[in-house]
């Protein structure tokens, strides 16, 4: 069975508000791995390269990743009302869970422990970044492109933001530009034999 065929769809907007609400409060330094085992492997409403698609266009738009992804499922299955439910679900549990944490931080931030649990979070935050990433590789296989070119891609950007330093903004829209070239040449060219 291919994977669109196993794709299955929220029943109510509620849903989508309780899912994201979970899914956001489990997002302590990172949601996207989370997001991408919920929404792909347990949810099933996404395959993982629509996963892909969908977390692509959500880094190059103002905002979030997690919650400009939120906005455009919600949009797909309940048009407005979806887009409140599962951005009501990314912000609105959060942000009392913030609210109370900040309280409690601005009460025992001298204490040692406190600031060694934020640095072990600080490690457990970058795992999951890394894991993200080791997962995407699935969705990768059916790209255009191929996962040895992608894959290449991917190290180019990981070398020009993280060891040159380019600004993130201008590797997105250069090496951006340069990737939907190369997919688009490569779909001419198979069209074309």
């Amino acid at each position: 069975m291919s994977d669109a065929a196993a794709l299955r769809r929220p029943d109510t907007p509620l849903q989508m508000f309780w899912v994201f609400s979970k899914l956001a409060l489990q997002g302590f330094g990172g949601v996207i791995a989370i997001a991408q085992r919920e929404l792909v492997d347990r949810q099933r409403w996404l395959t993982a390269a629509e996963f892909l698609e969908l977390l692509a266009v959500s880094q190059v738009l103002p905002g979030p990743n997690v919650v400009n992804l939120s906005l455009m499922l919600g949009d797909r299955y309940f048009g407005w009302r979806g887009v409140v439910a599962s951005v009501g679900g990314m912000l609105l549990l959060p942000m009392l869970v913030v609210l109370a944490a900040a309280a409690l931080y601005g009460h025992w931030s001298g204490l040692p422990q406190v600031s060694g649990a934020l640095r072990g979070m600080g490690a457990v935050a970058a795992g999951m970044i890394i894991a993200t990433g080791l997962k995407a590789i699935r969705g990768l296989r059916k790209n255009p492109l191929g996962l040895k070119v992608s894959l290449c891609y991917a190290a180019l950007t990981v070398v020009l933001i993280g060891a040159l330093r380019f600004p993130m903004a201008a590797v997105v829209s250069g090496l951006g530009t340069v990737t939907m070239c190369h997919v688009a040449w490569r779909i001419r060219r198979g069209s074309s034999t």
